[in-house]
């Protein structure tokens, strides 16, 4: 996954030639490191397809008030520069959710 911050956003998401998810999260944030592992896990199975992102909002507040999110555990996903259909937050955030998204994406 890649690790994003104010300087590589634009690169990797809105100029990505693949569809983008962006997991926000944060280290304090329990739901977010518990999904962690299983994010990945989708990451490789759509390796390719895909491009998998995560901002840690501890490291880049400017850049996800920017983004208007609220709070964490959140997931944006981006196609052709722009976000792609409803974000998932909070008890929205589950594994099976993320998947259908990404499954979507990758067409």
């Amino acid at each position: 996954m890649i690790e994003l911050n104010k300087e590589n956003f634009e690169e990797e998401v809105l100029k990505s030639d693949l569809p983008v998810l962006v997991d926000l999260w944060g280290p304090q944030c329990g739901p977010c490191l518990a999904l962690m592992p299983k994010v990945e896990e989708i990451s490789r199975k759509y390796e390719g397809k895909v491009k998998f992102c995560k901002l840690n909002v501890a490291e880049n507040r400017k850049l996800v008030i920017s983004l208007r999110v609220m709070g964490v555990p959140t997931f944006l996903f981006y196609k052709g520069g722009k976000e792609d259909g409803p974000r998932l937050s909070g008890a929205e955030a589950v594994a099976e959710k993320i998947e259908e998204k990404v499954r979507q994406l990758a067409g």
